[in-house]
């Protein structure tokens, strides 16, 4: 026998240990490619379906991450009125600057403003004698730049004075002012007042990071306030940015939940959202500061705004008043008054006739039918505080008294113990990590079916291994989804948060929706959420999961019709790293299955950390194709880390009548 040397004794004994570890617990390679089996029984008859409410799927929209200012709302110019500084001068005008130097022009914000409720304006002087041909002025990048396109028009407005007639040049140009897309000549009269002046400019070419800018060649003094710039295809005339909105139509929301979020209650109450503040002619509007995600709002996207949207999306509005308490500073229960009757005023501006007080100023907007505000949220997030239950009940007496068909929210969590105050529906948000979010799936099996309704205003997955919006974070959300739908019978509503991340201000990440001047992705959250939206409305089924991994899917089925057709839905997650053969069973349909009009929709990608990108938002979509052996009784493969919806189209119409 010959002695083996060190390497082999080494070789040996490491294969034998590698194979009792393959033979114990299956290699890392095996484990990959392993396929499990499982069966998915459906119970599709009528005597157990249970109808979902109209409203369970939403959107909440909150002012974060520029959301609006910079987002959706479609105004180009940042800090329009020069407000932005405070009202202190002479003031920051950030992000407006100097076209020229200190010995050629001197800029400063002064008190002079004819609009009483925004009174800083912004003096210019042009000092030199013989100006630059290119002229001395002001400009303003917008918010990380101007997206300007070829033959598109642009709305100017802004008001001016000066005690001399001159002529001022205004332009969109490149962010070095080398390249002009459009210029057009304005000519200031000679007089102490403002002047309101309103051109149309044409663009003649493209530039993704535009500035709008004001020249003069001539010594003097002028006057500039609320300077605005829009486009002129906003989403029905309305001021919204229309590629955006489209995102949001596609997820066909059945409620708005607005304006937010920490952005209703403010750090501090000097700076929470104040609805009465922004209605009105956007000229008069001061605008605030938003200390919580820190920037300045001109609040052209105000409270009117908000109940346009919501129409415009065909969406409930939810609105999110402040109840008196910030994250800092609290109105106790007995001074809480004056707030209790600014919300009922809130309310008589939705609803209120075009004769009432309030709503006569909704009329003078151009909306004289009132908005259906049916459901208002008391306070976001300030359950526990010291004076949220006193001040939550004086609000809800009183809109209870003067509106009775509204539902209102509590901020409680009711979903383990009840509440101990009365509410129509309670908040119950959660950010948690991906695997926390599948299991999860089951939070309301046990919750009390009698008592108030749950309202998942804000769920997420976040932080850990979220990144910026992963096909892992999806996948987990979508199961938790599922749960929602079983448990529709006591929850309401639900709405993923945040909605939308400008790339430029990544406050909060993930979101559904990433954008910058001129492009927008969905993230694998947003793509997610196209698969619930048939969901409102549909009739739910009983299903039950049969198998040894059935610890890592999660599934739903529903059935649902859109305007000729009928299908059963069926939704299913495997959140796990293995294939999965699955065994489709259905049984108590009253029409036959058409596999000709039957899809298979699937979101996965190679990686389950992968995420979209302006360079490739397409890298997680969801991906159709035809279900060519759809029937009662089908297999199908469920590809690891996946979300698969298999929509079997009813060939017959009697599940018209159980809808």
């Amino acid at each position: 026998m010959t002695r083996m040397g060190p390497k082999q004794v080494l070789v040996p004994t490491v294969s034998f240990l590698l194979l009792l570890f393959c033979l114990g617990c299956k290699c890392r390679a095996s484990e990959l490619e392993a396929t499990q089996n499982a069966t998915l029984k459906v119970d599709a008859s009528s005597q157990l379906a249970r109808k979902i409410p109209d409203t369970l799927f939403g959107m909440f929209f909150e002012e974060i991450n520029h959301a609006g200012a910079g987002g959706i709302w479609a105004e180009l110019v940042s800090n329009r009125g020069f407000e932005a500084g405070g009202l202190h001068t002479p003031s920051n005008i950030d992000p407006w600057s100097i076209i020229g130097d200190d010995a050629s022009i001197f800029v400063a914000t002064d008190r002079t403003s004819c609009f009483s409720r925004n009174i800083i304006a912004l003096r210019m002087e042009v000092l030199c004698d013989e100006c630059p041909a290119g002229g001395i002025g002001i400009y303003n990048p917008g918010f990380w730049g101007m997206n300007i396109e070829d033959g598109k028009t642009y709305n100017l407005v802004m008001y001016v004075k000066s005690a001399e007639a001159a002529d001022l040049t205004v332009s969109l140009a490149s962010s070095d002012g080398l390249q002009k897309l459009a210029s057009v000549t304005v000519p200031v009269a000679g007089t102490s007042n403002w002047t309101k002046v309103e051109q149309k400019l044409i663009a003649k070419g493209t530039n993704r990071t535009s500035r709008l800018q004001i020249t003069s060649n001539k010594k003097g003094v002028v006057w500039f306030d609320q300077v605005s710039l829009m486009p002129s295809d906003t989403f029905k005339g309305h001021g919204f940015r229309t590629e955006l909105i489209s995102m949001l139509l596609d997820l066909k929301p059945r409620f708005l939940r607005f304006p937010g979020g920490c952005f209703v209650e403010g750090e501090w109450l000097r700076n929470a959202f104040r609805w009465r503040e922004s209605i009105g002619p956007w000229e008069e509007r001061p605008g605030h500061f938003g200390d919580v995600w820190h920037y300045w709002t001109d609040d052209g996207l105000g409270y009117y705004e908000f109940l346009q949207l919501s129409e415009d999306l065909g969406a409930a509005p939810i609105w999110v008043f402040n109840n008196g308490i910030s994250h800092n500073d609290e109105v106790s229960t007995a001074a809480i008054a004056p707030f209790v009757k600014d919300v009922l005023d809130s309310l008589e501006f939705a609803r209120g006739s075009a004769n009432s007080t309030w709503g006569s100023v909704r009329a003078a907007m151009g909306h004289p039918e009132p908005f259906p505000v049916k459901y208002v949220a008391i306070g976001n997030e300030d359950c526990g505080k010291k004076y949220y239950l006193g001040n939550y009940l004086k609000f809800y007496n009183a809109i209870r008294e003067s509106y009775p068909d509204i539902q209102m929210i509590s901020n409680c969590d009711g979903s383990s113990k009840p509440l101990d105050h009365p509410a129509d529906l309670y908040d119950f948000h959660v950010y948690t990590d991906s695997k926390t979010l599948f299991n999860m799936k089951g939070t309301f099996d046990k919750t009390s079916r009698t008592g108030p309704k749950a309202f998942v205003s804000e769920y997420a997955v976040w932080r850990i291994d979220a990144g910026r919006g992963s096909l892992l974070g999806s996948l987990a959300e979508a199961a938790f989804l599922t749960g929602l739908e079983k448990n529709s019978d006591i929850v309401q509503m639900a709405s993923y948060a945040p909605l939308f991340v400008n790339d430029n201000d990544q406050t909060w990440n993930p979101d559904a929706i990433v954008f910058n001047s001129w492009q927008q992705y969905g993230t694998p959250s947003y793509w997610m959420q196209k698969f619930f939206r048939e969901s409102s409305g549909a009739m739910i089924h009983p299903i039950t999961i049969s198998s040894s991994y059935s610890g890592s899917l999660a599934a739903s089925a529903i059935t649902w019709q859109d305007s000729r057709n009928s299908f059963l839905k069926l939704k299913i997650v495997n959140f796990g790293s293995d294939t999965v053969s699955l065994t489709i069973s259905v049984s108590g349909l009253q029409a036959s299955i058409n596999a000709l009009g039957s899809n298979a929709t699937v979101l996965t990608s190679s990686n389950v950390k992968d995420e979209n990108s302006f360079s490739n938002p397409n890298k997680v979509v969801p991906v159709t194709s035809q279900l060519q052996n759809a029937a009662e009784q089908m297999q199908v493969t469920l590809a690891a880390h996946s979300f698969s919806s298999f929509d079997l189209a009813l060939a017959q119409s009697e599940l018209v009548a159980e809808m």
